[in-house]
């Protein structure tokens, strides 16, 4: 848990850094102009995906420190990922890239409440790490919000730098990304098989109804296909390393992070077959 602990806030903000130097301020113009494909996509993955998720905790019998690891990843915005195979779906990747930076930003908000709210649901008693909610939200503020802002005045003010360094920052976060995962199932080894039972189905499901519910609430609601493949791979690929680091800044045990290190490797399998399919039909 200790190199989790350690790696996992540098990669979520290499990560959103990344993020933030792809970033301009027309991104944002753009959602104002264009609003209904974002509204549509907002509140397919912060309101239908944390009630889905719950919907299903339901249905499956889960330990506890699973089921609350299903609803951080659950709460968690989308993955910059999402952005490349939307691109590879010849989906809207304008929208895809405005859906990941603003909800990433408004994440420091709406990834505490979810977590509190369904430990109260769930009834966890007690968070294992004394912190509340204010003081989660400013910690995902100082690995989030800010390395994104810093990312978008670099952009500004260097764009030749930008343009040398971006791809060696992105190179760096995914093999930070890839230590934070593998360090979870190296250290649980040994209770790899148990956990996949547990979080495996849960999370393969979870994964495909939100990929099909964002794809057909975009096709009555949402202006044309690409924007269809853009919110449905949006409520697919969930950033990880986000859901990793909010777990282990309040939980002491692994175990919660493990639907979210099973969850990293479904949601690559399924996108990818996902990208393939929606390429040969479209």
């Amino acid at each position: 848990m200790e190199v989790v602990t350690k790696i996992a806030p540098i990669a979520l903000a290499l990560i959103m850094l990344a993020l933030g130097l792809g970033l301009t301020g027309q991104d944002f113009l753009r959602v104002a102009k264009q609003p209904k494909d974002f509204l549509v996509g907002l509140i397919c993955q912060l309101i239908l995906l944390p009630i889905i998720a719950f919907l299903l905790l339901k249905i499956f019998n889960l330990p506890l420190e699973i089921a609350l690891g299903v609803m951080i990843i659950a709460a968690a915005p989308g993955g910059v990922t999402s952005n490349v195979l939307t691109k590879f779906a010849n989906g809207d990747v304008a929208l895809s890239i405005s859906l990941t930076a603003i909800i990433s930003l408004i994440s420091i908000i709406s990834v505490p409440f979810i977590v509190f709210k369904s430990a109260e649901l769930l009834e966890v008693t007690e968070i294992s790490k004394e912190i509340s909610m204010i003081g989660i939200s400013m910690k995902m503020f100082l690995v989030v919000t800010l390395p994104v802002l810093i990312g978008m005045l670099i952009r500004k003010f260097a764009t030749n730098f930008v343009m040398s360094k971006s791809q060696l920052i992105e190179r760096i976060s995914v093999f930070l990304f890839v230590i934070v995962f593998a360090a979870i199932w190296v250290e649980e080894w040994e209770n790899i098989m148990g956990y996949i039972k547990q979080a495996g189905l849960i999370t393969l499901v979870l994964n495909i109804v939100m990929m099909f519910i964002g794809y057909y609430v975009a096709k009555f609601l949402a202006s044309g296909v690409s924007q269809r493949k853009s919110i449905s791979l949006e409520c697919g690929l969930q950033n990880g390393t986000l859901a990793v680091f909010v777990a282990s800044q309040l939980f002491t045990e692994i175990t919660y992070l493990i639907p979210t290190a099973t969850y990293a490797i479904v949601m690559f399998l399924t996108s990818i077959i996902y990208v393939f399919i929606v390429r040969k039909i479209n």
